[in-house]
């Protein structure tokens, strides 16, 4: 009962999850693409980033074998990680690599069957439209999308292609989070009533890059490429490296954090997005030259469009100057809580026979229960390298690339939590209470379309 959420993750991120939402349609000349059973499936790395290798190579070498996957070609448009991502990846998977200077070389590559897109926030809409108007499958680093022009766009050409896309949010491939998807919608904990996110560090360093700056230079990189459809600027080697700090190539602790956590509430609630979101937060302690905050609260409120009498309320909270108070994710309802750090849901908060009795009610008190012992069988198999549940997502992704199955985090999981991340981030830059047009499917601050 005393399982930290990090000691369960690890225990149990791998257990097989059979659940899927289906098969996509395709058009005839998707089929060209399908691989067959024994076909190796061939990947390229759109970006060879700090994830990618830190993360997503030891996923993919902890399956690659049993699922018939490689890595043939990595591209990069600045020529120092263009170089590096060459020589890591062929160190690691025992062949040459082709290093591609850009994505356009990358899709002549007829070989190339799908890809890994962990490259800038602000660019993930955009590389995956590419990708599957190329006809690839894709691994989509979230957070999916940063303006709702991207987002409608990545959205429709994911749809219109029949690709396999699999959103970077983890979470949707651990056993503990579908334990509590599924006690939550079975109706046992009852309705949600309030939601508590935390994600928390003290960390002056995060998302800085110091030592690197000073060596990228403009002539041997591509600025013009890199900044695809934002406003112009002049060269500017901290955006470019150290994007997570600069709106609007990236919301910061919304689109980095918050998309993880924001998407659990889409799908234990099976709401799409929020009604309306209030933000306040600011640049505190960190004044290094950041357009992001390093602290910030956001306030959402849930419920279903066509019934405002019913909802729930989702509160994040961030902050980059102290760590009390970790990565937290707490759900309520009148019953009790359910906690995602300890893993345990509880009786704690519910209405009790004290409270109940003097308004002629019946005490609600939930039991109390493990989402360990709930959970599917659990692997603990120590060779998953540091990060178990993007093991789990990236072996889910590659069996769904062969069945052609839905995996965990398809396309509308990304686009929901993209519409929350831009919600959040415009609240936070207009000050103004911020609401979605189901409609025009934009984001509204002050009767405006949000952009920038």
């Amino acid at each position: 009962m005393t399982t930290t959420r990090r000691d369960f993750i690890r225990q149990s991120s791998m257990a097989g999850m059979a659940t899927y939402m289906g098969a996509m349609s395709f058009s005839a000349s998707s089929y060209r693409r399908i691989p067959g059973a024994n076909d190796r499936v061939r990947v390229g790395v759109v970006g060879f980033s700090d994830r990618h290798k830190d993360a997503h190579v030891p996923a993919f070498l902890h399956s690659k074998d049993e699922m018939n996957f490689d890595i043939i070609a990595v591209s990069d448009i600045w020529k120092k990680r263009r170089e590096e991502g060459k020589d890591f990846l062929a160190q690691k998977f025992g062949h040459s690599i082709q290093a591609c200077v850009n994505n356009d070389e990358l899709y002549n590559i007829k070989d190339v069957d799908a890809v890994m897109i962990s490259t800038a926030d602000f660019q993930h809409a955009l590389h995956t439209v590419e990708a599957v108007k190329a006809g690839r499958d894709t691994y989509t680093e979230k957070p999916l999308a940063e303006t709702m022009d991207d987002a409608r766009a990545v959205l429709k050409a994911v749809k219109d292609s029949g690709r396999i896309v699999q959103i970077g949010s983890q979470r949707r491939s651990g056993a503990n989070y579908w334990a509590a998807a599924d006690y939550i919608q079975s109706g046992k904990f009852g309705p949600i009533v309030m939601v508590e996110l935390t994600w928390n560090v003290n960390q002056p360093g995060r998302w800085r890059r110091p030592a690197l700056v000073p060596q990228l230079k403009e002539e041997d990189t591509d600025w013009k490429r890199w900044l695809l459809n934002r406003p112009f600027e002049a060269f500017d080697p901290r955006k470019y490296l150290e994007f997570r700090l600069f709106w609007p190539y990236s919301s910061g602790l919304p689109g980095q954090w918050m998309s993880h956590q924001i998407d659990t509430v889409h799908w234990f609630s099976q709401l799409p997005h929020p009604r309306s979101a209030s933000a306040n937060g600011g640049i505190y302690a960190w004044k290094d030259g950041r357009r992001n905050a390093d602290t910030m609260t956001v306030v959402f409120d849930y419920g279903p469009l066509d019934d405002m009498s019913k909802g729930f309320q989702v509160v994040f909270t961030s902050r980059q100057t102290n760590a009390a108070g970790d990565v937290k994710e707490i759900y309520y309802s009148n019953g009790g809580t359910m906690n995602l750090d300890t893993n345990v849901i509880s009786h704690e908060g519910g209405l009790t026979e004290k409270y109940a009795s003097a308004m002629g009610m019946q005490a609600n008190e939930l039991p109390d229960v493990s989402l360990k012992e709930v959970a599917a069988k659990a692997s603990t198999d120590a060779s998953t390298g540091g990060d178990p549940l993007t093991t789990a997502h990236v072996r889910n992704w590659m069996e769904c690339v062969r069945s052609r199955k839905q995996p965990h985090a398809p396309i509308e999981a990304g686009y929901h939590h993209a519409i929350a991340v831009i919600m959040a981030n415009a609240a936070y830059r207009t000050g103004e209470r911020v609401t979605f047009d189901e409609k025009t499917q934009n984001v509204m601050a002050g009767g405006k379309i949000f952009k920038y």
